[in-house]
């Protein structure tokens, strides 16, 4: 009787545990490099998010970015407008912003929020493509 008790609470513990796993993975964002931030944007399915200031989007940008200044009053109303079912990228200058967005973004639902985790700083350094408006 103890044997099979003690049986059936190691399976209920793994179970419990393997669920959490699983719950937490799905809770969290993914943190990337550029390189690893680029492959990801070649699948094209989902938003890119520019979090980062006018003066600094000025300077350059990733193609495709969809600009929400993460200072401004206004993000969040902004964010609220996006697809929570669509994978949202995002990155800032140097990866603060886009961390802390980015945990935002998971709290209100997204489903899946891809992070570059050292921001557009590292995609320049990486000698990966920056647009700039003319």
């Amino acid at each position: 009787m103890k044997t099979k008790f003690a049986a059936l609470l190691l399976v209920l513990i793994t179970t419990l545990t393997l669920h959490a796993q699983q719950a937490a993975e799905t809770n969290a964002v993914e943190n990337v490099d550029a390189k690893q931030f680029n492959e990801l944007l070649q699948k094209k399915d989902g938003i890119l998010i520019d979090l980062r200031t006018p003066g600094e989007i000025e300077k350059g940008y990733i193609a495709g970015s969809r600009m929400i200044d993460y200072t401004d009053k206004n993000y969040e109303q902004e964010f609220a407008k996006l697809d929570k079912n669509k994978t949202t990228y995002v990155y800032c200058a140097g990866g603060g912003r886009s961390a802390d967005a980015a945990q935002y973004l998971k709290s209100h639902g997204f489903k899946k929020v891809v992070n570059l985790t050292k921001g557009f700083n590292d995609w320049k350094k990486a000698g990966l493509p920056v647009e700039v408006k003319k």
